[in-house]
């Protein structure tokens, strides 16, 4: 049974990969025997000693996915590195919080163009490699909570996390005969930046641990083993799903 999960001699990219979900991922797939290939905007170097840790080799890729400008040097650099790319792990996000009658464009396009618009060209320019090498590419989206859910003050956020898992089921729709896997993980309230101010908002952070039948606020390495087996061939039959990880907040 071991083997269903084993993911050695596997390359990820992962981006968003400098701390939170995006490094628990990225050492949970290389605790699995993938290397890793982690694509951020800042430094990497805690992620690198960890996947080093994990007896898998670790390449760093400076880059900004608020524009689609870097995806051609992402996909050439993995390449170039390791001769072929598995596995394409979407997470790099960032969020915008202000009432939805005050929410201003700029905002708006910014968060679109990092969660959605890059996200769905580095995944087109991954799946032409995957697509000519031959069956077997896995492709894993960072949903969210709100991808299911509307969500407070968030309004550019809950748009691209919605239109992210509607992109999972339409790639999937389209790639699965062709020997793709493309899932999404929904990761509920987890402990990272990006959630730190509702962690700091007494009201708020009560009221989201009074939901959360797990009873805690989620760690970055809960995601890991949902993105090793959608990574893994245990998921080869597995096409389109958006799968929770969120301490049972949709079950509430």
């Amino acid at each position: 049974m071991s083997q269903l999960f084993d993911l050695t001699g596997k390359t990820a990219i992962v981006t968003g990969a400098n701390g939170g979900i995006g490094q628990g991922i990225a050492i949970a797939l290389a605790e699995a025997g993938a290397d890793i290939a982690a694509v951020a905007r800042s430094d990497m170097s805690e992620t690198a000693k960890l996947v080093a840790a994990a007896g898998r080799r670790f390449l760093a890729i400076q880059a900004d996915l608020a524009t689609t400008g870097p995806i051609k040097r992402i996909v050439d650099e993995t390449l170039g590195w390791a001769g072929r790319i598995d596995i394409l792990v979407n997470n790099s996000g960032i969020i915008r919080r202000a009432d939805s009658i005050d929410f201003s464009e700029e905002d708006w396009d910014e968060v679109m163009n990092v969660n959605l618009k890059s996200a769905f060209f580095l995944t087109q320019a991954v799946a032409r490699r995957m697509l000519a090498r031959g069956p077997g590419g896995k492709i894993i989206n960072i949903a969210s909570m709100l991808s299911f859910q509307g969500g407070i003050r968030v309004p550019s956020y809950t748009a691209s996390k919605s239109g992210l898992a509607g992109l999972t089921r339409l790639l999937a729709c389209e790639w699965a005969g062709k020997g793709l896997n493309v899932n999404a993980i929904a990761p509920g309230y987890v402990a990272t930046n990006n959630t730190q101010q509702l962690r700091e908002d007494p009201e708020r952070n009560a009221a989201i641990l009074g939901r959360i039948p797990a009873g805690r606020w989620g760690v970055p390495s809960d995601c890991g083993g949902a993105a090793v087996f959608l990574a893994s061939h245990a998921a080869d039959y597995v096409h389109g799903i958006v799968l929770p990880v969120d301490g049972g907040w949709l079950a509430r």
